[in-house]
């Protein structure tokens, strides 16, 4: 079988110094960066630690992408993806997932101008094989808008928006969201939640199981992402703006369409505002999320269609399916009732249709993944 495979999560990790080098220079002691300190690798906005890791723990240093070299070069990426069976990939930052903790609007804005050209031309030459995404300054709206239209003047079809919205930004329930995702419609830019991101600490439980509890509870920032942008009507007024949520699995996305709907339908004289469609409908015709190894997403997907479902390997990352991935995929479908279409379109052409790959048909693929 020739299957075409399209990770919907990679990260790479910029250059250490991108930030600190590239901001104008009044604005370069704000930077985003990564020191260590004694035992602890800190990730610092300026004088503002915004996280902390333990040196030596399986986790540091983003969860050891620092040891795998396609984390950083081009060349030996391309060789994973094709050992790992991988055509395609959508491609999200290291340092800049931290961008929407940098609490002055200015060095926001030009944080994610750097790494947006910076990204630009790191994947410049393979566009064929990578997905650019942008981050997007939030802390003003206007240069949301701007820095929105210049990626997509620049072809990016995919921008980052936090997961969870830092303090001081609306929540994504307000109808300040609206110009936002009325831009990104007419400018045909999907915007991508990763999981994660706005939030300072990931790592809120110290006591007894807390890495079970606090990767798992990564997940609730999809969740509440979704709750907020249905529930609060932003997507049902923008019926051609497209969500992605990244690295938070996908079992879960059934059940919460149909609670959502359960109290949209029992508890409709307290709804407001009113939606001109299900929860569930709007779930199908506009979110997406990724999974990775979670595969009652699939079994469930006669509640949010198959189309919602995007797989992703989470390359580099300890946490990912790298290097074995290929195992992964083989065994995603193991005593499920669906068709080959299906399988087709859940581990490649799902996200090379959302993400408008260059030159993607149905039907190519990577013959050695077969």
């Amino acid at each position: 079988m020739n299957r075409f495979v399209f990770s919907a999560d990679g990260h790479i990790r910029e250059p250490k110094d991108l930030f600190s080098d590239m901001l104008p220079a009044r604005l370069a002691a704000q930077s985003v960066r990564s020191e260590r300190r004694d035992d602890f690798l800190l990730t610092m906005a300026g004088d503002k630690v915004i996280h902390r890791m333990r040196i030596g723990s399986q986790r540091a240093d983003l969860s050891g992408a620092s040891r795998v070299a396609g984390a950083t070069d081009l060349p030996a990426r391309l060789l994973d993806m094709a050992q790992e069976g991988i055509d395609a990939e959508i491609v999200f930052p290291s340092l800049g997932l931290y961008a929407f903790l940098i609490d002055d609007p200015e060095v926001e804005l030009a944080t994610a101008q750097v790494y947006n050209d910076w990204h630009d031309g790191f994947f410049s030459g393979h566009l064929d094989r990578f997905v650019r995404c942008a981050v997007l300054p939030v802390r003003r709206f206007e240069d949301t808008l701007a820095e929105l239209k210049r990626v997509a003047d620049l072809g990016f079809t995919a921008a980052m928006l936090p997961s969870f919205t830092p303090a001081g930004i609306p929540s994504y329930n307000d109808a300040a969201w609206d110009t936002v995702f009325a831009a990104a419609a007419a400018l045909g830019v999907v915007f991508v939640l990763h999981t994660g991101t706005g939030v300072e600490n990931v790592k809120a439980e110290k006591g007894a199981g807390g890495a079970i509890i606090n990767y798992t509870t990564q997940m609730c920032d999809a969740q509440r992402a979704i709750m907020y942008l249905v529930g609060g009507g932003v997507l049902d007024r923008n019926p051609g703006a497209s969500v992605a949520v990244i690295e938070s699995g996908a079992s879960w996305l059934a059940g919460l369409s149909e609670r959502m709907d359960e109290v949209f339908e029992a508890h409709h004289m307290f709804v407001s505002p009113k939606l001109s469609r299900l929860p569930s409908q709007i779930v199908r015709n506009q979110i997406k999320a990724s999974f990775q190894y979670d595969r009652a997403c699939i079994m469930s997907r006669s509640v949010t269609g198959h189309q919602a479902l995007l797989w992703g390997a989470d390359y580099p990352h300890a946490e990912g399916t790298f290097p074995r991935s290929r195992t992964v995929i083989d065994s995603l479908f193991d005593g499920i009732d669906i068709s080959e279409r299906e399988k087709a379109d859940i581990i490649g052409a799902n996200a090379a249709r959302l993400f408008r790959l260059p030159g993607f048909a149905v039907g190519q693929g990577n013959t050695a993944a077969a």
